[in-house]
């Protein structure tokens, strides 16, 4: 493992899109620009953001997810036997999302992935860490559930889990090969496994929520089993993130053990900025060791800064359950999960990753 990665001030990935941007995602829509002209404007924006992050001291940089409109469709799209579909809107706290899913329609592989040329853009253009997010192999499965995977192409839904997490060590290779050494799969699954109301949705799609924690920790492991040693993957857990508003509710009690000790993570961005996440019991089950957590004491949701005193004092209530020395800090999530974004400004996000990387300065002595 590296000797840095998670950082002690870190973040989870997304950034607020900026006006470019979304002009030009608009021009597309009215047919006055073509993708050439759409990727120039990106290519430029995810210049000038990675610039951004270095200035306030990050030390991994990621392209702030500019090219994407989700946090995990576009890539999921984009493997082999998946397929954008027409579904019901999610519904958040108080919002909707777009009327837009994915379906699995044929065998699940992993080969040349469009994304592969979005993270050697970051790259060439990135003097820190360039750090790329992707959904965890569990996305693909939860939101849909049995009824999003087609029964004529995986009648055995063991067979779809295997497929899934094959495909998911491909990428890892091909990540690696790419130059990537700092890898992140985002993933809401967890946090909504520690929620009635999920796991009683998730029944109602016909699936049976109890054995999931244990499938899913052998989809990663095995998406990690080759990961070599120089390559960081850590994974991202929140309760939804969209517009400033979320979907779960519920602590990580009743998946901690599993999550931290069972599955074969660098580390784990761990959702921590309200009531919603509980205590910090459940990090006594973080292994001694290089493993690292980072705390995500920081709201991406809301601009107002919050008292450093306070977070501090949240991450020496942390450590009476793990070591201070294994943690990080970060937002709790990216500060725009889909192309909307959260509900606070551009300067307000630069504001608390300044104030992140001062902390971490304040706390451990480094970032």
């Amino acid at each position: 493992m590296s000797s840095h990665a998670p950082f002690r001030a870190d973040e989870v990935g997304s950034l607020l899109r900026p006006q470019a941007i979304k002009d030009a995602r608009a021009a597309v829509e009215a047919g006055t620009l073509d993708a050439a002209g759409l990727k120039a404007v990106e290519d430029d924006c995810i210049r000038d953001v990675v610039a951004k992050q270095e200035e306030v001291g990050l030390k991994a940089v990621t392209d702030g997810e500019y090219r994407r409109s989700w946090w995990h469709f576009d890539f999921l799209a984009g493997l082999e036997g998946v397929e954008w579909i027409k579904a019901d809107a999610l519904q958040f706290a108080g919002v909707q999302t777009k009327s837009e899913s994915i379906g699995v329609t044929g065998k699940v592989d992993f080969d040349n992935h469009y994304m592969l040329e979005h993270f050697k853009y970051l790259k060439s253009v990135a003097t820190e860490t360039p750090k790329m997010t992707i959904p965890a192999p569990s996305v693909l499965h939860f939101r849909g559930g049995r009824k999003s995977i087609s029964s004529d192409v995986y009648p055995d839904m063991d067979e779809f889990f295997q497929d899934t997490a094959e495909a998911y060590k491909k990428a890892v290779a091909a990540f690696y090969a790419a130059g990537c050494r700092y890898l992140q799969f985002d993933d809401t699954v967890w946090a909504y496994l520690c929620s009635e109301k999920e796991r009683e949705a998730a029944r109602e799609r016909g699936d049976d929520p109890d054995p999931l924690p244990e499938i899913y920790a052998g989809m990663i492991n095995h998406a990690l089993s080759e990961k070599p040693d120089d390559m960081v993957i850590t994974t991202h857990v929140c309760r939804g993130n969209f517009r400033s508003s979320w979907i779960s509710e519920g602590g990580y009690e009743p998946i901690a053990e599993m999550l931290l000790g069972g599955t074969n993570y660098n580390g784990y961005f761990l959702e921590y900025d309200s009531d919603r996440a509980g205590g910090f019991e459940p990090l006594r089950f973080l292994p001694k060791g290089d493993k690292r957590v980072v705390l995500g004491l920081v709201t991406s949701k809301f601009g107002d800064l919050e008292s450093r005193d306070d977070i501090k004092k949240r991450i020496e209530e942390a450590s009476e359950f793990a070591d201070v020395d294994q943690f990080c800090l970060s937002p709790q999530c990216g500060f725009a999960s889909t192309e909307e974004g959260n509900v606070l400004e551009t300067q307000q996000q630069w504001d608390k990753l300044a104030m992140i990387v001062d902390l971490a300065k304040e706390v451990w002595g480094e970032v």
